[in-house]
């Protein structure tokens, strides 16, 4: 279509002189003749014209059609570019993509002319944002990072678990358009991916129910587990209810500097060097944030000397796949979770999308092919593993390593155990050669034995539990009369505080409303359970008082609030274990007296009390 009427040419003109794609077009008022032609159409990528405008008379020639000249705007440089097409290929460029041909690119200043005379082009708007074209969306949830309840808004509070201010803000693209996300896989693609080229594959059919019977059939039960040796394997092994699990998934949490690498180090090497019954086998330790130097380092000053042991650094989860496969370890380690990531998921290493696929590719990988996997994870400030709720769920044993900063001893504690009971309790020694474990935990929660004085009143033991475990804690009170500070507790619930003495003004008679009570529990331990309650009214009638009480007296029960004592669970073994220390005495609620009198205890003599005045009378009487 050839358009020939002034007022069009004048309305086109002016379009192409005050439109922002390109800047303005002179000499173009003194044209006598212009031609415009529109053989293009409307595309997905915008719209193309054809045509032809003369210049001036003076400097007008006729186009030189064996040179056409291509013009595109480029938006992200702001720029108008020329280019130039092979001879003869003008009429077949038509509705193709520039840049066919030999190219010659300039500036703005480019449409003056080219060789002293205009020519005809082609303005094409490219990519601007509108088009068929679309980007990939992305959606935001809203991640509660206690309970991993997902939300569309912002609550304020998490309404799965009422918590406040938990909500974290979490964005997914969906990978459509032009998103460029097509390329995205799940931690499970990548593990099949990786596990595909050597592990052993099945058909589709060959996969089928098996009878609860026939899964384990022929196969020994007490050589299913890898076994850890001595007493420090004895100690983690009584944690993970026997022994580590093939093709387990275990997290290890703890406060920055507990010694979590130290024990995943040790335990990598006690894996790795096997036993009597277990050959020796290839362990893997990778580690995310220290160079294979720095663990070599710390191998040598725990005297670790396997040759079993191998060392990489790296934190990617595929690639990490890619280079032990040649090894068929028996075990994985890796420091930590919240360092690799997942090529093509969302977000950087660390984030909860990654955190979820990575640890899913690590528990696919564990599943398939058998080998356990051992995590190390980061904790946030109030002692809780970093990233969703969600991560706890996913693997099989969550563990946790506590301990004091300024204190030696460690407490592996099982809060979740898929294999095993989360009863059990380890107690280890941080020492200069690594962590060991305590033969007798009971030996740095109490006392040196002295003398009886005046000066140890105030002192009173008692045995609580901790999982299966008995330890014998010991509770320390002093009663100032006369002092501005009324109350400080270390180590007990100060409203448990407050009501066991409060039943020892009411029911016992005592005078403690003018003196300042201090409480403190021996070695830093926190005493959560009531079986601790006589022990804690015996210190304070021991100070109050000022009347030592005896060595080898220990006291188990709770206190009520008309001063009568309860019986708490597991009595029994408690008593066993005070017996079994050497005490002479142990007091205890007159309930449960009869139960105990069956109790091979030896020399030791079970005392059974109603309540707190007869507990008074009988310990402060001589």
């Amino acid at each position: 279509m050839i358009c020939k009427m002034p007022s069009m040419k004048s309305t086109f003109l002016k379009t192409l002189c005050t439109h922002k794609f390109i800047p303005p077009l002179r000499n173009l008022a003194a044209s006598s003749r212009t031609a415009v032609a529109f053989p293009g159409r409307f595309g997905d990528r915008g719209y193309s014209t054809w045509g032809s405008v003369s210049a001036s008379r003076e400097s007008y020639s006729p186009p030189d059609t064996r040179l056409p000249v291509v013009t595109t705007y480029d938006p992200a440089t702001g720029r108008v570019v020329t280019r130039r097409i092979a001879d003869g290929a003008a009429s077949a460029n038509i509705g193709k993509d520039v840049g066919s041909g030999s190219e010659e690119e300039g500036d703005g200043a480019g449409l003056e002319g080219v060789g002293e005379r205009r020519v005809y082009g082609k303005v094409w708007r490219q990519n601007l944002g509108f088009g068929k074209s679309k980007k990939g969306k992305s959606k935001v949830f809203w991640v509660c990072d206690v309970c991993g309840h997902e939300d569309g808004q912002w609550w304020g509070t998490c309404r799965a678990c009422d918590r406040v201010g938990t909500l974290k803000r979490f964005s997914v693209d969906d990978g459509g358009g032009g998103g460029g996300n097509g390329n995205r896989m799940s931690g499970f693609e990548v593990t099949e991916n990786a596990a595909r080229t050597w592990l052993p594959q099945k058909r589709a059919g060959e996969v089928q129910p098996l009878k609860l019977k026939d899964v384990n059939r022929g196969s020994n039960g007490t050589q299913w587990r890898i076994p850890l040796n001595g007493r420090f394997g004895d100690e983690v092994s009584r944690v993970l209810g026997g022994g580590l699990v093939p093709g387990s998934l275990v997290l290890i949490g703890g406060d920055p500097g507990i010694g979590k690498s130290t024990l995943l180090l040790q335990i990598a090497a006690m894996i790795a060097e096997g036993n009597e019954m277990v050959p020796p086998a290839p362990v893997v330790y990778v580690s995310g944030e220290e160079s294979v130097e720095q663990i070599s380092n710390r191998a040598d000053r725990l005297s670790i000397e396997t040759e079993h042991l191998y060392l990489y650094s790296s934190t990617d989860i595929e690639d990490i796949f890619d280079k032990i496969q040649v090894l068929s370890p028996r075990a994985l380690v890796v420091d930590s979770i919240q360092t690799v990531y997942l090529n093509g998921v969302t977000g950087s290493a660390g984030g909860l999308s990654q955190l979820r696929e990575c640890t899913s590719a690590l528990l696919r990988f564990a599943k398939k092919t058998n080998v356990p996997v051992l995590l190390i994870g980061h904790v946030t400030k109030s002692g809780e593993i970093a990233g969703p709720r969600m991560l706890e769920h996913i693997v099989d044993v969550v563990l946790y390593l506590e301990g004091e900063k300024h204190n030696s001893h460690r407490l592996l504690r099982s809060v979740k155990n898929r294999f095993g009971t989360t009863d059990e309790l380890g107690v280890l020694e941080m020492l200069e050669s690594g962590l060991r474990a305590v033969v007798n935990p009971n030996e740095i929660l109490l006392r040196e034995d002295h003398a009886e004085s005046e000066v140890l009143a105030g002192l009173a033991v008692s045995a609580i539990m901790d999982g299966s475990r008995t330890f014998l804690i010991e509770i320390q009170a002093l009663c100032l009369s006369s002092s501005t500070t009324s109350r400080q507790v270390n180590g007990i619930q100060p409203s448990r505080a407050d009501m066991i003495i409060s039943v020892l003004v009411k029911q016992a008679g005592l005078k403690l409303q003018e003196n300042a009570i201090f409480l403190n529990v021996v070695s830093g331990v926190t005493l959560t359970e009531t079986a601790g309650d006589l022990a804690i009214a015996a210190a304070i009638c021991s100070s109050f008082l000022e009347f030592p009480i005896p060595r080898g007296i220990a006291f188990i029960g709770e206190i009520g609030l008309g001063g009568e004592l309860h019986v708490v669970p597991r009595m029994e073994k408690r008593v066993n274990t005070v017996a079994k220390l050497g005490y002479k005495k142990c007091v205890v609620p007159k309930t449960a007296e009869k139960a105990l009198g069956g109790l091979a205890v030896g020399e030791m003599e079970i005392i059974g009390c109603w309540n707190l005045k007869e507990v008074i009378n009988t310990i402060f009487s001589g």
